[in-house]
């Protein structure tokens, strides 16, 4: 598949400093030692690197039936409801692909991101590209073709990008809960002006559920920290989710529970028919609807509770529901023996 070039263009006040990956690991092995022990003298986060949490933040819950709705629609209202301004920005579209099984629905729906792709094209966006650097499958041209995301994408014209094997730039972390000073980040990522997180709505037997935060874990390079990410692993997930959702700061999550996954997700799940889409700018605010909407608590996720003290609100009574009402999609999925002290009361 087509790889991203570098770019001088300086995104998101991080480093100009844009290397290849070899490049990157022969600077870094030098100097990660004096990098973590200075981390270790900070706190997690300062509140002053972050603007206040609003009063309340949006979350759309739209209705979706199957894959064969009118998503480019769906998606585009939800787009103009939330206000998010997209003419003449370049954007980058991170779905949620892990592994290709037939029969399965592991992956963000092909019709999903292809909408998705679509809404923001017709609202003035100067660039859409396709990015995903999964986590668990090396071989990511296969798991586009196989999932049918190239089809759609070869008819949109749009690019894909294998986040795994882009260039990257050392990007100072916001937060701090790894303990790390930075990681190199893919510069597709780091050079488009809006990220919008795509994934598949899951339960997950590690930290409890998949949704916009966790989906973030594939703009992490494999070809500088290995499959499957292992720096996030050693340094502990939900660390890990706070600082790439605090760091990367997507400014749109749009989530695909029109088929979601409970059990033993992310891949050995079962699906479960839940209807439809959750939008919203606020990424702790949608995980945290998503999270009720499924029958966890969100006060039990660490990573959630953790970020709604600076990064968005999970708090019901901040998070203004649009669309269609929360108690139309209210499910008791199921989930493995070790996530169920997650449920939520009455769940």
């Amino acid at each position: 598949m087509p790889r991203s070039a570098s770019r001088p263009h300086v995104g998101q006040g991080f480093s100009p400093a844009t290397v290849s990956r070899r490049k990157f690991l022969a600077a870094t092995a030098g100097g990660i030692a004096a990098a973590v022990a200075a981390c270790r003298r900070r706190q997690p986060w300062n509140g002053a690197d972050f603007p206040p949490l609003p009063a309340t933040s949006d979350v759309l819950l739209l209705a979706a039936a199957s894959y064969d709705a009118n998503l480019t629609d769906i998606i585009g209202r939800g787009i103009d409801t939330l206000a998010l301004p997209l003419t003449g920005r370049r954007v980058l579209l991170k779905p949620n692909m892990v592994e290709f099984e037939r029969g399965t629905i592991i992956n963000t729906n092909p019709a999903v991101v292809a909408a998705a792709a679509e809404a923001c094209l017709k609202r003035g966006a100067s660039e859409v590209i396709v990015a995903e650097g999964p986590g668990h499958r090396r071989d990511t041209e296969y798991l586009v073709t196989s999932t049918g995301l190239f089809d759609y994408l070869r008819d949109l014209k749009i690019r894909f990008v294998d986040l795994n094997h882009d260039d990257v730039r050392r990007a100072p972390l916001r937060s701090h809960f790894m303990d790390l000073p930075d990681l190199a980040l893919p510069v597709s990522v780091l050079d488009a002006d809006v990220v919008v997180s795509l994934p598949k709505l899951k339960t997950h037997h590690w930290a409890g559920m998949t949704c916009g935060m966790k989906n973030l874990f594939g703009a992490v390079p494999g070809a500088v920290y290995g499959w499957p990410k292992n720096v996030l692993h050693f340094r502990g997930i939900p660390n890990a989710i706070v600082d790439l959702a605090a760091t990367i700061r997507p400014a749109l999550v749009i989530v695909d529970a029109i088929v979601a996954m409970e059990g033993d997700g992310p891949i050995m799940g079962k699906p479960r028919h839940a209807g439809f889409l959750a939008m919203g700018r606020d990424s702790v605010a949608v995980d945290a609807t998503c999270a009720r909407a499924i029958g966890l608590d969100p006060t039990k996720l660490n990573y959630l509770d953790e970020a709604s003290r600076f990064l968005g609100n999970a708090d019901v009574r901040r998070i203004q529901h649009r669309g269609e009402r929360p108690e139309r999609f209210r499910f008791s999925f199921e989930v493995i023996e070790s996530l169920k002290g997650l449920r939520a009361q009455g769940a």
